[in-house]
């Protein structure tokens, strides 16, 4: 029998907060995260250089032990390893890098030695042991090794992390490498024992590391210069078999364009104190209002349209949304039953039929709905060419949120006017003080309450495809709105889905401060609302990476993938849990 879709999601949930526990600890990062399978920093992605830690695109992930020994070996790479330095020594020569990329890998590994560190880790230990063997092995047996680059690269690291971790080479390589090892060792020799005696002091050991990795590449080379049979190994052909390794610019995450971001002057001068010139003019509307009642009708007729083209599933979305959002709670008794408490109502049957066994009552737990779910979408202008996407996702979270039980809003962030508005007339009009903070009149848009359900406002969410309600975003304010409204709710789980295309714009706050000014406020609000537990807050990138502002973040792509993708992406990130 097949295990329910969501005990697997609980456990993989489970295991990756172990692995991501346990890096923190090994690594002393304390703001080490997963985002998707990659490991992070803060924002900083984690680029994997190192053979031994990268698989192949076509290759299986590997075992559970495997790994595991990968993030083990990651941790103590972070812990142990300057980048900054590693980044100033890093040779140029493919075949150097690769060598002097594994060589500071296994240095770090190599702390594990100390018989401390070994009796107190033992489990990291035999991770890491395993994730080499395993790496060794397939590398063996994807025949890499049977080119002259690979044997002698190979050979290179067995002996090397042999002499880093007084260990023997592995009995099923031995013989296949001897006659390599012994022709190469008189040569590297004198390496070899600086890497061994210097590999508690990182600039040392990489000299011997770059001085071993040069040799072995002027090998290849050598070997290259005497090859003129077609017979022969083709050190090219070498080369592309290795490719994979080879390519550096694979240990980098380049997916999308980020959010540009930038320290404000204004800002880190005023002590990080958000200014506002003025509030006389901001408003908070139902978006409907702004809209006539015919237009809103022709608009949502428009929409269910487009949303019917697209075919999805909203019961099973719902029935998804149901198992990531609810939690158990007690919900009665079950009786009759033949173990659990013993039902004192039932007691008199032992006397009148001492064979009836069901005596006995359980405690009945149902899934019940724990969250709340806030969408804010940024109205400002360059987001009108999205917004007939951005709505169709929006209606259809909406009505699977709403038959799976869970409340749900929609919120919108604008600004009134372009430029300013009555606020900058005002400042003009006051001779232009200096630095004075938000210059605009701020709208907060309401397109559906959380008391309300789907049915009674769906003609509300259409004012989304009203064009000329997108002017200027203030992005920082909109998220405090979003985050003050959330907190008068009573449900235990509070997410915030903040749904834009890139950093806070306002022409007339930026001209009269500086261009980064709303951007830090922005990185305040969401800093000091991520910091406390109540809130889950997530950037949905329309085509960006809005990682510079949000920790948990996921661009959307709506150029080639279906409403039906985005929305599978959504459900994905909910599925790791609390963030």
């Amino acid at each position: 029998m097949k295990p329910a879709p969501t005990t697997n999601k609980r456990e993989r949930q489970k295991s990756q907060q172990l692995h991501e526990a346990s890096a923190r600890a090994l690594s002393e990062e304390l703001k080490l995260h997963y985002r998707g399978e990659s490991l992070y920093v803060d924002n900083q992605h984690i680029p994997v250089y190192a053979a031994h830690l990268r698989n192949a695109p076509e290759s299986r992930h590997g075992n559970a032990s495997e790994k595991r020994g990968k993030i083990d070996a990651i941790s103590l790479r972070l812990r142990y390893s300057d980048s900054h330095l590693h980044k100033q020594l890093t040779p140029e020569d493919p075949i150097t890098r690769l060598l002097f990329e594994v060589l500071e890998q296994l240095r770090c590994e190599s702390y594990l030695c100390d018989d401390q560190i070994k009796e107190n880790l033992p489990g990291v230990c035999a991770n890491i042991d395993h994730n080499f063997t395993e790496w060794s092995r397939q590398f063996y047996q994807s025949g890499m090794a049977d080119t002259h680059i690979g044997l002698l690269l190979f050979t290179a690291v067995q002996v090397v992390r042999s002499r880093l971790h007084a260990q023997a080479i592995d009995e099923s390589f031995e013989d296949f490498i001897e006659a390599t090892r012994a022709g190469i060792v008189p040569i590297i020799g004198q390496d070899l024992a600086g890497l061994r005696r210097h590999r508690r002091n990182q600039q040392a050991y990489a000299h011997h590391a770059i001085s071993l990795g040069s040799i072995i590449s002027e090998m290849i080379e050598s070997e290259q210069d005497q090859t003129n049979s077609p017979d022969e190994t083709n050190v090219d052909q070498a080369k592309s078999a290795l490719s994979f390794l080879l390519n550096f610019d694979q240990g980098e995450e380049t997916p999308m364009a980020t959010a540009y971001s930038g320290q404000s002057k204004v800002f880190n001068e005023n002590h990080s104190s958000y200014r506002i010139f003025t509030t006389k003019y901001d408003r908070e509307v139902h978006a409907s209002e702004r809209v006539r009642k015919a237009l809103l009708a022709a608009l949502r007729e428009e929409l269910d349209e487009r949303i019917q083209q697209q075919g999805i599933n909203i019961k099973q979305l719902s029935h998804q949304l149901s198992a990531l959002l609810s939690s158990p709670q007690r919900d009665g008794w079950l009786y009759g039953e033949e173990d659990g408490y013993i039902d004192g109502r039932r007691l008199s049957q032992l006397v009148s039929s001492p064979n009836e066994n069901r005596i006995f009552c359980h405690e009945y737990y149902r899934a019940k709905p724990n969250s709340i779910v806030s969408f804010l979408i940024d109205c400002s202008g360059s987001m009108r060419e999205h917004i007939n996407h951005i709505t169709m996702l929006i209606d259809t979270m909406v009505k699977a949120l709403g038959l799976a039980g869970i409340n749900s809003e929609v919120l919108g962030f604008t600004t009134n006017s372009w430029n300013g508005g009555k606020a900058y007339t005002d400042w003009l009009k006051q001779r232009k003080p200096a630095y004075p903070g938000r210059l605009n009149e701020s709208c907060h848009l309401i397109f559906k309450s959380a008391e309300s359900h789907w049915r009674h406002t769906r003609r509300d969410i259409a004012a989304l495809l009203k064009a000329d309600l997108f002017k200027e975003g203030i992005d920082g304010e909109a998220v405090m709105w979003a985050c003050q409204r959330l907190s008068q709710r009573e449900e235990p789980r509070k997410i915030l889905f903040v749904i834009s295309d890139g950093c806070p714009m306002d022409t007339a706050t930026n001209l009269a401060n500086d261009k980064f000014y709303l951007d830090n406020h922005l990185k305040q609000v969401i800093a000091q609302y991520q910091a406390n537990q109540q809130f889950e807050i997530v950037g949905l990138g329309v085509g960006l990476d809005l990682s510079p502002y949000y920790r948990h973040c996921l661009a959307l792509d709506f150029t080639e993938s279906s409403i039906q993708h985005n929305i599978s992406e959504i459900i994905s990130l909910l599925s790791k849990g609390r963030m």
